[in-house]
This record gives structure tokens, C-alpha cells and sequence, in this order.
């Protein structure tokens, strides 16, 4: 079966790959798909948001990466997938994403798997990432390298 992963991944931390990378284990194939919320303001564009991503995943078979706009539940009957995986850091993040999940449920009938964020991860999102790069902290530990490469880069440029 084939699994979407969906996010705006702005930007894709080690706690995104660590929900990644446990969605390949489950599924045969595993899809990240970019898309973006209208409530969010963004850091990097559409475009290098899916190139991080791509860059990111590279390393992990059997995953692809595509662009998401519209809903997640049309992006599902277009690419032939039959779950969707979201990753939660605590209750509040749970609470949200079954919202989420009856609603996708309702819709279609799409079932999602929640997954738990991995102890070490459980603290990290892409907002605090930014916040704490933006402002000139160290975010290495917590992105992938090619993150931590592209942030340092616009510090540098800024």
C-alpha cells in the first residue's frame, strides 16, 4: 500500500525524516507531499521547500516527494494512496490532526495512521527551527544537513 506524509516542511526537520523513514517501514511505498497553509507565513518558498525535501529523503527507497495544493484527499485518489501518516509531538498535536483525520475519513474514507514523534525529537517543530535560525542560534542537531547548509547560507545573506 501507498502512504502519503503530508506538511508544509518549512523546514524538514530530523523529526519529519524520523516519521518518514517509520512510514517506509509500515508501507510499501511512502509519498511526501509539500503543500502549504494559508495561515502560515514561510520561510523558503514552495519551490525550495520540495528541493530540501527531495534532498533530504534521497537516501530513504521508496520514497518520492511531490508538490500538494488543494486537498490532501484529492492529492490521494490522484496518486493512488491509501493512508495518510502524521507524525505528533503531544496531545495538542494529537488532538488536532484526529480533527484531521475524521474529517479525511468522512470525505473519502482515507484512514491515517498517527504516529508518535520519537523522544528526542518530541520538542522539535519547523517553527522553533526558524525562530531559533532566524535568530542566529545553531539548528544543526535538528535539520538535516542540508538545511542546516541552506540556513547558514541566508544568515550569511542577510
Amino acid at each position: 500500500m501507498r502512504a502519503v506524509v503530508p506538511g508544509s516542511f518549512d523546514p524538514i526537520t530530523n523529526g519529519h525524516l524520523d516519521v518518514i523513514r517509520r512510514a517506509r517501514v509500515i508501507f510499501d511505498e511512502v509519498v511526501v507531499a509539500v503543500g502549504a497553509n494559508s495561515s502560515k507565513r514561510y520561510l523558503f518558498e514552495p519551490a525550495e521547500r520540495l528541493a530540501l525535501v527531495r534532498e533530504a529523503t534521497a537516501d530513504i527507497e521508496g520514497v518520492t516527494v511531490e508538490p500538494l495544493s488543494g486537498l490532501l484527499v484529492d492529492f490521494c485518489r490522484i496518486h493512488d494512496v491509501g493512508a495518510v501518516v502524521k507524525g505528533a509531538r503531544a496531545a495538542t498535536d494529537f488532538d488536532f490532526e484526529v480533527g484531521m483525520a475524521r474529517m479525511n475519513h468522512s470525505l473519502t474514507g482515507i484512514e491515517t495512521v498517527i504516529l508518535p514523534a520519537a523522544a528526542q525529537w518530541s520538542y522539535v517543530s519547523s517553527t522553533l527551527v526558524r525562530e531559533v535560525a532566524t535568530l542566529g542560534g545553531d539548528v544543526a542537531p535538528y535539520v538535516p544537513a542540508v538545511v542546516a547548509q541552506r540556513l547558514a547560507t541566508r544568515r550569511a545573506h542577510d
